[in-house]
């Protein structure tokens, strides 16, 4: 293989890629959002600076993808947190679990998306919507709300899913030391809301070592909601490098 065509390889292996080159397109992506208020120091001790915290609140989120472009349907559940950088309110992405190879590998990789292995579940069930979180054999979430309550306005729900997203995008050297370490920021375009609910909700978190998700407690679980989508994810762009300290 010519040097030329190993440049046009975004992924390995070179013959078999991880993940196809495309801008994926999300269709029918439906949400199960819980947000919760939880401890201000456990929060402190995870939330990267610069980003800022307001309030100490985290989104619990379950979401099915219906069908994406080059992945196929997934499910993916985590945790984001309200911050704020320069002024810009968002959410710093904690942690997510997905049952997608693909979509993992290209998440971390194109992106920085914190993606890890997991399996999670998002199904209705005696009048409840539930969303669960395996990892391995071990349950680390329940979440459950009241199917299709009460509506929620369009342009609410389209807000709750677009505010700017913060993630870190770091990539070792080969002596270990940081070779990247950014902070970036992405948002979601495209957005069409074809259904938004909210109801009452209740959620569990179970301690696992390698799926720390009560390291965030639940103290009260402030507002739910249940929404289907499409959407597409714009490309991430730093704004911060720790290396340099100071925006990129």
């Amino acid at each position: 293989m010519k040097q030329q065509d190993v440049l046009r390889h975004v992924t390995t292996p070179l013959s078999n890629p991880a993940y196809a080159p495309v801008v994926p397109r999300f269709t029918n992506r439906e949400y199960l959002n819980i947000v919760y208020r939880t401890d201000a120091d456990a929060l402190r001790a995870v939330v990267p600076e610069p980003l800022e915290i307001d309030e100490p609140l985290v989104r619990f989120e379950v979401m099915k993808m219906g069908d994406v472009s080059g992945y196929g349907p997934y499910t993916e559940s985590g945790q984001a947190i309200p911050v704020s950088f320069e002024g810009e309110r968002g959410e710093y992405l904690h942690a997510m679990y997905l049952d997608n190879f693909p979509a993992t590998a290209s998440g971390r990789e194109i992106s920085a998306y914190p993606k890890t292995i997991g399996s999670p579940r998002l199904f209705a069930e005696n009048g409840a919507l539930v969303g669960t979180l395996d990892y391995g054999s071990q349950r680390v979430a329940t979440a459950t709300m009241g199917y299709k309550h009460h509506r929620l306005d369009v342009a609410e729900a389209e807000a709750q899913i677009t505010v700017p997203t913060f993630m870190l995008k770091t990539i070792p050297d080969y002596d270990g030391s940081p070779r990247v370490f950014e902070l970036v920021r992405t948002e979601i375009t495209d957005v069409v809301v074809k259904e938004a609910w909210t109801g009452p909700a209740r959620l569990q978190l179970f301690q696992h070592v390698l799926a720390p998700l009560a390291d965030l407690p639940v103290l009260e679980v402030v507002s739910a909601s249940h929404i289907l989508t499409d959407l597409t994810l714009a490309p991430v762009k730093p704004v911060f490098d720790y290396l340099k300290g100071a925006r990129s």
